[in-house]
């Protein structure tokens, strides 16, 4: 049951209640004549709440004696965390009275991700069809509480513009302790995140711990028992961890522990980072650490990489790599290049994820116009560069049908030690200038495609890894994926000033 009160027109001061749109009755209590209340004002909370109906009343504040209660089990969870970060008591299932907090499961919203907060009679009413959209719900409370002591009279209805909200970690070239992913996820949870990327193999490391190849992981690495306790705190705050180990570039770490599986020129220089894809050893060592991590990462999400193998940066990949070259011909026919090889390689690894039931993604720079072979149509693409040869505008991908993910290098990427023309990004230019259109440089796309972009992505690259400390890159992320979550919820121009924006997340922590 939702309320607004308005004032009425008899100029007593006092408020009037409107009717419910289900036409049950709702009474609030009325002010004295001695006490009115102004109209509410929208719950502060990163992201904004997207809509709500003002109200005149004293609004919700915790006290002794409050409690948290839901209307089921499954909501047990959120209800208990909400309990401890508001000082109140958990008090399992039952109804509300004066001074609660009732958390409910409930028909209706805009999606699973969508929630109604209603604050009226000394009550709040967080109501969603699923329990993600319930603990967003909390989240708003826990952030207007946070902000103003009271959460505002009146009834939110929100809902995120995208469904997928991301954050992506190297972690293959930086290792990063397992405590400090952890309160990067409670961060993320509070921000209304649904993702946490974990690039955990490339040729500088891999990062977790390994039964099927240990030969491979470095010294410092997390292991399986931390992965999983990683896994439990994100799905407790409704985020989906997308493990991704990228082939078949960027598997120096792997190599250095199978050096047959080098890819090599035609003068028997070793490609760095590359293995050859035409021997099926390759293959075989990265299919089963693929089927291994799946049992870690139950996640619906998975990234398959794919993006920079060197055998495609030089002028003629065939001349200079006739083995890739003579495999792609006997395996896809005359003419086929050794582009349509990466592209079979890139259909192959998907086939092993999808018996995993697993939905996929690959860098943009892994799709290739043309050719024998084309990627499988159900890949998602991570677009995140417009620099690599042979670079394709962000329309031709959404033109054939392709969902997208944004992770614009212009605004979304935090490399560290900002080599190669890098520049730390700052939460101001995403606020001020980026929205999920603006795919690729600072032009956007046209709206028609909206729909085909699934949402963003910030991503930390550790090119540099001695640049900065843990403690660093969460203090130079920390508004950045502030100014992203208010994007990526509401891609409409915010109502705060960047000035009011800083202001309010310093309030919020």
């Amino acid at each position: 049951m939702t309320v607004a009160l308005w004032p009425n027109t008899g100029g007593t001061g006092a408020a009037a209640p409107e009717r419910p749109a289900d036409g049950t009755s709702a009474t609030s209590p009325t002010p004295t004549p001695s006490r009115t209340y102004p109209l509410s004002k929208a719950p502060r909370a990163i992201p904004a709440v997207r809509e709500h109906t003002a109200a005149r009343g004293p609004g919700w504040k915790p006290a002794d004696g409050g409690r948290v209660v839901v209307n089921d089990k499954d909501l047990a969870d959120e209800g208990r965390l909400l309990a401890g970060e508001l000082g109140l008591t958990y008090a399992g299932a039952g109804g509300a009275r004066a001074g609660d907090v009732q958390l409910a499961l409930a028909d209706g919203g805009s999606g699973a991700e969508s929630y109604t907060m209603a604050v009226r009679d000394g009550r709040v009413r967080i109501s969603g069809p699923a329990e993600a959209g319930v603990f967003y719900g909390t989240r708003t409370l826990k952030q207007t509480v946070r902000a103003d002591g009271t959460a505002p009279e009146g009834v939110v209805r929100d809902r995120p513009a995208k469904p997928q909200r991301g954050f992506m970690l190297d972690i293959a070239r930086k290792h990063f302790t397992a405590g400090w992913i952890e309160d990067r996820i409670r961060e993320l949870g509070d921000l209304k995140y649904n993702q946490l990327g974990l690039h955990f193999s490339d040729d500088q490391g891999f990062r977790i711990e390994s039964d099927s190849h240990p030969e491979v992981v470095s010294q410092q690495h997390l292991t399986k028992a931390e992965v999983r306790r990683i896994v439990d705190l994100a799905a407790s705050r409704h985020i989906s961890v997308v493990p991704e180990i990228d082939s078949p570039g960027h598997l120096g770490a792997v190599i250095a522990a199978h050096p047959d599986l080098q890819l090599r020129n035609v003068n028997g220089a070793a490609t760095r980072g590359a293995v050859d894809i035409s021997k099926p050893a390759a293959a075989d060592i990265v299919d089963d650490l693929l089927n291994e991590y799946a049992a870690l990462f139950p996640g619906r999400y998975w990234h398959l990489g794919a993006d920079e193998y060197q055998a495609l940066v030089v002028s003629n990949p065939e001349a200079s790599y006739p083995q890739l070259a003579a495999a792609a011909q006997d395996a896809y026919g005359p003419g086929a290049t050794v582009a349509d090889l990466a592209t079979g390689w890139l259909n192959n690894r998907a086939d092993v994820m999808r018996r995993h039931d697993r939905t996929m993604r690959a860098w943009n720079d892994g799709f290739f116009r043309g050719g024998a072979v084309q990627a499988a149509a159900d890949l998602q693409v991570a677009y995140w560069t417009g620099k690599e040869i042979g670079a394709r505008q962000p329309v031709e991908y959404l033109q054939s049908g392709r969902k997208l993910i944004n992770y614009n290098d212009e605004y979304l990427y935090y490399v560290l030690g900002q080599p190669n023309q890098f520049v730390y990004p700052t939460g101001q230019r995403i606020y001020e200038q980026w929205t999920p259109l603006v795919v690729r440089g600072t032009t956007p796309v046209p709206a028609k495609y909206d729909g085909q972009i699934l949402g963003g992505s910030f991503a930390v690259w550790c090119d540099l890894a001695g640049s900065q400390t843990q403690d660093q890159v969460a203090a130079g992320i920390r508004m950045p994926l502030r100014a992203l979550t208010q994007k990526l919820w509401d891609s409409r121009e915010p109502v705060l000033s960047w000035q009011q924006f800083q202001e309010l997340a310093g309030k919020l922590g």
